[in-house]
């Protein structure tokens, strides 16, 4: 049969089913993969999404039609088989799987396949045809165990805590934040959370996921301040909401913290690399779960991937897409969110996106010939 997913200039389209995946532009029916701006837009007829995400899509996107369909859940439309299954990626993210005429198609949208507190882990589904993205699509990169990181993120806070001065967190405020919140100490000191990032905390308290007490910061005394975590998104850096924490040491938690140049510009005293999205390793192994005989690989790094897993006797191709970096982007919604509106991508955040990922594309090289070969 022909492809059961083509790209349209609204986005990803399901031909038999008449419908879209994550579309970029206004439609009738959309199924949302996961809440970040860059895949959940406002302005579409009728959202399904998983039951667990649909808070998430409500305190993002407002007023909605939504359905939400629990995870493996089964419905028809125009004679296609959906059903939702985990993706790892933040809480309430799917894999979407089509079936119709005898073949099985899955879109993943973005998904990691370390299980974490805060969300479904990752559910490899058997397929066809598998849909992948390609975010952190190169062999350098390859995560530490996550409670690594929070080790290591927990020493350099109970530090900062000692020397009397407060630890200002960077990450995005839906997903990574949660994520960083369920790894932390709470007996090192307060925590404290920006104004974009405590509705959202909310919402995962809401479904269940157990995070630990956050404050604002205008409800702990000034002394407790130097003791204190504070968890923000990226575009407080250098805003006059942080100058009342004094003296502090600011840390970014990101996949893109891999590399040295990231780190730099970024101009922090740590980088923690911490990713919400499937590493090379994680990428081929989910890829490889699937038995998908066909792989479609959208934004990320759509060539080096193709060729890859050519090489590896699937038959690949890429999609262009217009999803962008959530960890990234999401930057900029995070500073719209509290005041209840909607914003354009940062630009700071996008050039520094940009950046990074060029930073990468030059690495490619060295990675395809020292890290492929007995990574297969």
């Amino acid at each position: 049969m022909s492809d059961m997913v083509v790209v349209r200039r609204e986005g990803l389209y399901c031909v038999p089913g008449d419908f879209y995946i994550d579309p970029w532009r206004p439609v009738e029916r959309a199924i949302i993969t996961h809440g970040h701006g860059d895949h959940a837009r406002y302005g579409h007829g009728h959202y399904l999404a998983a039951a667990p995400g649909v808070g998430i899509l409500k305190s993002r996107l407002g007023d909605i039609t939504v359905q939400g369909l629990e995870y493996g859940e089964q419905i028809v439309h125009n004679g296609v088989r959906i059903s939702l299954h985990p993706a790892g990626h933040v809480l309430g993210s799917a894999q979407i799987r089509m079936e119709c005429g005898g073949e099985i198609w899955v879109a993943s949208g973005d998904y990691k396949v370390e299980a974490d507190a805060t969300c479904t882990p990752f559910e490899p589904v058997r397929c066809h045809t598998f849909i992948t993205e390609s975010t952190f699509g190169l062999p350098i990169y390859r995560w530490e165990p996550q409670q690594q990181v929070f080790d290591d993120m927990n020493a350099w806070w109970r530090k900062n805590a000692a020397e009397g001065r407060a630890s200002l967190m960077l990450c995005y405020s839906f997903g990574k934040a949660q994520r960083i919140l369920s790894g932390l100490d709470p007996s090192i000191g307060p925590i404290l959370a920006h104004g974009s990032v405590e509705p959202l905390n909310r919402v995962y308290r809401e479904a269940g996921v157990p995070l630990p007490m956050t404050q604002l910061v205008t409800e702990v005394d000034k002394a407790d301040i130097r003791r204190s975590i504070v968890i923000a998104p990226p575009s407080a850096a250098g805003s006059p909401w942080v100058r009342r924490f004094g003296d502090f040491s600011d840390a970014f938690a990101s996949g893109w913290m891999l590399l040295r140049g990231a780190r730099r510009r970024r101009g922090v005293d740590r980088g923690f690399v911490l990713s919400d999205h499937a590493d090379w390793p994680g990428l081929m192994q989910a890829i490889k779960a699937t038995g998908a005989q066909q792989v479609i690989v959208t934004h990320g790094s759509i060539p080096t991937m193709v060729r890859w897993l050519c090489q590896n006797g699937l038959d690949a191709k890429g999609f262009e897409t217009e999803y962008g970096d959530d960890e990234a982007q999401d930057a900029a919604a995070a500073g719209a969110a509290a005041e209840g509106v909607t914003a354009e991508p940062d630009p700071i955040a996008a050039r520094w996106a940009v950046t990074e990922a060029a930073d990468a594309a030059r690495a490619a090289g060295k990675a395809d010939a020292g890290g492929e070969g007995g990574n297969a």
